[in-house]
């Protein structure tokens, strides 16, 4: 990318002469335009912007000091560079003051001149690079809280948020979320034809003018997570004024969609006075949106709001202390039950996977794991429809997460079980080593431990210690003239007579008869080497 620059200066010859061998291009510029003076240049520099200035500053007419003063003013992105006389010092320290980019002595080489050029090059780049990191962080900001102000509306739709969770969380967002009514909106978008060919086109077309419709009033709230549904959560003074507000947006949107190819099927909960009833007023657009009989805020005997509240916790106990076949269990007890008609909702349907992945997500990451790796590809989601569709999905995240949590757990074990080993053969001399002891070194209970220590090693604790401190007790045995009771002490056995014991039963024979054969055995190598 080029820069522009502008170059005043009075003297023809010196104007000319850096015109024409100053390789601007090279050097990242391209020259927009020149003047004599500040006069003639202030009306083409408001034109042509350019990116940097080359001025002198004893000029006629207007000098090339009131000019940077005026173009630190009228352009302040523009970059300039001063060409002064030496005796001019009075001068440049006022265009200090300017706050001048680059300040240079006359006479000037092209040299000089290119080289201030490459310099303010560098920091013209350094600035760009800073404005597309801030404008992109400002948008990825804007993104996080159109993001954080819709997944509350979700939470709010599908009744996982108290009042005061909801009215804490809309104040962060900047969201005017109180009023005296609300009313709930379900939109569906299915083709004229339900027989022809899908028509990306005409649900697109559909969807944004839905939208575009709808987000121009500041008394509604938008959900579209899909091209499939939309979600409307209308404010009101009244339960009256809630309505007849949904009605003209019922009778605009079907206006202005008519030509569009697509049909909207629209049905609204009734009016609800609490923030938190905007769940049940839902659930009643989806139940006449599917002509889903309804009553008195009850479906089968048990509220909405509990309908839809997914259980994090449930899902957060299966993943840690679940076995496979608690994951059937799971699926009929916490989501069979919202029905055909709640789980038709795309809205829901997206909601309760991400519940889903989102706790699954926490636990992987608690336990280290990388999560893309681990749960299974997810781009699916949207396009499940069927309940038996999301059971498997379920089941697939579920199953995932916990073989993971297995194989780790596997492998902890395997790290406290050798850490357990290491501490035995340092401290097998300790006569009040006991299970518990070693256990709580690796932070088990002693009946987990004992299960472990025996799966891993293929021995129980006090098989493991007994032979290290027979193997231990053979090879004193073999090289130092201690006796009995002296090695009994060292190896951990307080008793001679009880470590005689398990000698002889580990090695059948007694210590006394194994140094024999030992010292008989070295004779024999001895003679054999001579």
């Amino acid at each position: 990318m080029s820069y522009k620059v502008f170059f005043v200066e009075d003297e023809i010859v010196t104007r000319e002469g850096i015109r024409d061998r100053v390789n601007w291009r090279a050097n990242g510029f391209e020259l927009c335009g020149e003047a004599p003076d500040g006069e003639i240049a202030l009306p083409m520099l408001q034109t042509l912007r350019p990116d940097v200035l080359i001025t002198d500053i004893k000029m006629p007419f207007m000098d090339g000091l009131e000019l940077s003063r005026i173009v630190r003013e009228r352009l302040p992105e523009t970059k300039i560079i001063i060409l002064s006389g030496h005796d001019e010092f009075d001068y440049a320290q006022a265009a200090i003051k300017l706050g001048v980019t680059e300040y240079l002595l006359k006479p000037v080489t092209v040299q000089d001149i290119q080289k201030s050029l490459r310099q303010v090059a560098a920091e013209l780049d350094h600035e760009r690079q800073q404005r597309e990191d801030m404008n992109r962080l400002r948008s990825q900001v804007q993104q996080t809280r159109a993001s954080q102000q819709e997944r509350l509306l979700l939470d709010l739709v599908v009744g996982a948020v108290s009042s005061a969770q909801a009215i804490e969380r809309a104040e962060q967002l900047d969201l005017d979320l109180v009023a005296r009514t609300y009313l709930v909106a379900v939109i569906k978008i299915e083709m004229v034809d339900p027989a022809a060919q899908f028509n990306y086109h005409a649900f697109s077309h559909t969807f944004n003018e839905v939208a575009h419709l709808v987000e121009r009033d500041p008394d509604v709230f938008l959900i579209k997570k899909d091209m499939e549904e939309l979600v409307l959560i209308v404010k009101g003074e009244t339960g009256d004024a809630a309505t007849a507000k949904y009605r003209e947006l019922h009778s605009q949107i079907e206006h202005q969609t008519s030509q569009a190819g697509c049909t909207l099927v629209m049905s609204s909960g009734t009016p609800k006075r609490r923030i938190t009833d905007i769940c049940a007023s839902f659930v009643e657009a989806l139940a006449r949106q599917r002509d889903v009989a309804h009553q008195n805020g009850h479906m089968n005997g048990v509220s909405k709001a509990e309908l839809l509240m997914i259980n994090q916790s449930a899902v957060d106990g299966i993943l840690r202390c679940g076995v496979k076949a608690d994951v059937e269990g799971f699926f009929d007890t916490f989501i069979r039950p919202l029905g055909e008609t709640v789980l038709g909702s795309s809205i829901v349907r997206n909601y309760i996977l991400m519940d889903v992945v989102l706790t699954t997500a926490n636990f992987l990451n608690d336990l280290g794991g990388n999560v893309e790796h681990i749960l299974p590809d997810l781009e699916e989601i949207a396009r499940i429809g069927r309940i038996e569709e999301i059971r498997q999905q379920v089941r697939t995240i579920l199953l995932a997460a916990m073989a993971y949590r297995d194989a780790q757990a596997n492998s902890q074990h395997a790290a406290a079980i050798q850490q357990a080993c290491t501490y035995i053969d340092t401290h097998y001399n300790d006569t009040n080593l006991s299970l518990p002891e070693v256990a709580g070194q690796v932070h088990l209970s002693p009946s987990h431990f004992c299960t472990v220590f025996s799966k891993e090693t293929g021995q129980s604790f006090k098989e493991y210690l007994t032979e290290i401190r027979i193997q231990r007790a053979r090879e004193l045995l073999r090289t130092t003239s201690l006796r009995s009771f002296e090695i009994s002490d060292q190896i951990g056995y307080g008793d001679p007579h009880y470590f005689s014991y398990v000698f002889r039963k580990h090695t059948g024979t007694t210590p006394t008869a194994f140094r024999s054969q030992a010292q008989e055995d070295a004779a024999d190598e001895e003679q054999r080497v001579c």
